[in-house]
């Protein structure tokens, strides 16, 4: 009976967690929405690094999408193989994680054709999945911090705002009224959203610290990205956007090891949220 009732408690929902968490999500869209119309740089298809190899154009900005191919499909694997009680306290918290690797493992695809032709319609299969699992990502934390049952009915209805923000994007930039406001609210808010969490909600699972070298290694990426030529210029070995591609792989492979390594904090025994 304890027992029982210890697991109806964990689902009761976090109303402070709740309004917290999305008050500072719908003021931040908020905000975002007010601002003038976001446009794709003009020269965002030209990449530093262009060198054919194997008759492959662009081949090192293709070939480093292997990565997230790999990832993505061993995340998978952690996700069904993890146990139930351990990395996941109810299994239907499972399914925001397999959407995240599934999309991980498409980015791997996605980019790579992109990459091969670079150009806007293309980008639209490499930005379709990354938005898809940046939300799922967020939905994986809204059922750690604030509610497992929330995070669990909000999966679809993120990922679907995820997808939609990539083609809404489209669609406006084939109107000649391009706009990424939106697809840029879905890129970076999950994230800032997760780190309002980890501060000011308590999770309840251990290792939460990984989400921060999670999100640390994709801001590195994101630096990389800006500095593509000047990295690339410093040596002509690899370019940033190259770099890129691996350190954003990474992250993801930190959110795996994260799933190996948490259980519940009520678990005796539990280790520390920060190892």
């Amino acid at each position: 009976m304890k027992t029982e009732f210890d697991a109806r408690a964990k689902l009761r929902p976090s109303f402070d967690g709740r309004w917290l968490a999305g008050a500072t999500a719908l003021i931040a869209m908020a905000f975002l929405m007010m601002l003038p119309p976001i446009r794709l740089d003009p020269a965002y298809h030209q990449f530093s690094d262009q060198r054919a190899l194997f008759k492959i154009p662009n081949f090192w900005n293709v070939a480093s999408n292997l990565p997230f191919v790999a990832v993505g499909l061993w995340g998978l694997r952690v996700v069904f193989r993890n146990r139930v009680g351990r990395g996941f306290e109810f299994p239907f918290e499972r399914w925001a994680y397999a959407v995240l690797f599934a999309a991980v493992a498409m980015i791997g695809v996605g980019s790579a054709y992109y990459h091969l032709r670079p150009n806007a319609r293309r980008l639209v299969w490499d930005r379709l999945p990354m938005s898809v699992g940046f939300m799922a990502l967020f939905a994986a934390a809204i059922a750690e911090f604030v509610d497992p049952r929330l995070g669990f009915r909000l999966l679809v209805p993120l990922v679907a705002v995820g997808g939609g923000s990539v083609f809404l994007w489209h669609w406006t930039l084939m109107r000649g009224r391009e706009d990424l406001r939106l697809y840029t609210g879905v890129q970076f808010l999950p994230l800032i959203e997760i780190l309002f969490m980890l501060a000011l909600l308590p999770g309840r699972y251990t290792h939460q610290g990984y989400y921060l070298y999670a999100i640390a290694l994709y801001g590195l990426a994101k630096v990389f990205e800006v500095f593509d030529r000047p990295i690339f210029a410093a040596g002509r070995i690899v370019s940033g956007h190259t770099l890129k591609h691996l350190a954003a792989a990474t992250g993801v492979a930190i959110i795996e090891r994260m799933l190996m390594l948490r259980q519940p904090k009520s678990a005796p025994g539990g280790a520390p949220a920060f190892p």
